[in-house]
């Protein structure tokens, strides 16, 4: 029963870890302590998509080519670590933006669209004071979303009506599209988070 799968902790070893990039982190009681507190390294291809922006404008991802991309799942009425997550993408942005602004991009994709619509990703992006020059905060239809969903690994299980159950995934993908380091879970450090951008940034082609 999922039920049952969401009402205890996960026991999984490392090995198991490595080989299930879609396990649940976010929004589940007790996570595991061992549970990817620093970065995997990846080096697989991330998925084109298209989908709505904040200002209900079509974005398309292909456009961020040559750019270093963080890419997170979150969804507005998270009271769980969604907001940890975007205030600290917030703190990074506003750190790197002086210098990098030109070749980092920060994306947040809905995983609840019933409720997160363009008006609402707006409102919430700007209580955190995103920039929208390097920030979009994407929502779509469901079936389209699904498919972005399932092509980064991320696991969405609606609880009902702005209450979701997801994999707590944060990604970046380097100049050419490669995804290059995964963050799972909420035990990561944001320093962590900054090396790896800042490599992937200095690693021009």
């Amino acid at each position: 029963m999922i039920s049952d799968f969401f009402s205890k902790p996960l026991k999984l070893t490392w090995p198991l870890l490595l080989l299930c990039p879609g396990v649940l982190y976010a929004h589940v009681p007790e996570p595991p302590k061992n549970a990817f507190k620093n970065a995997t390294a990846v080096n697989v291809k991330a998925p084109d998509f298209v989908l709505v922006n904040q200002d209900g404008q079509r974005f398309d991802s292909t456009r961020l080519r040559g750019k270093v991309v963080v890419l997170n799942f979150i969804f507005t009425t998270c009271t769980d670590v969604c907001p940890i997550f975007t205030a600290n993408l917030a703190q990074l942005q506003r750190k790197l933006n002086g210098r990098r602004s030109s070749e980092l991009f920060f994306v947040s994709i809905t995983t609840d669209p019933e409720v997160d619509s363009a008006k609402v990703l707006k409102a919430y992006a700007q209580r955190y004071s995103a920039d929208f020059k390097n920030w979009a905060f994407l929502s779509g239809s469901e079936a389209r979303l699904k498919e972005v969903w399932n092509g980064f690994g991320v696991r969405v299980i609606k609880k009902g009506r702005g209450l979701v159950q997801h994999t707590s995934l944060t990604t970046v993908i380097d100049r050419r599209g490669l995804r290059r380091f995964n963050y799972l879970g909420e035990k990561w450090p944001l320093k962590d988070l900054e090396k790896d951008v800042l490599t992937l940034l200095e690693n021009k082609p």
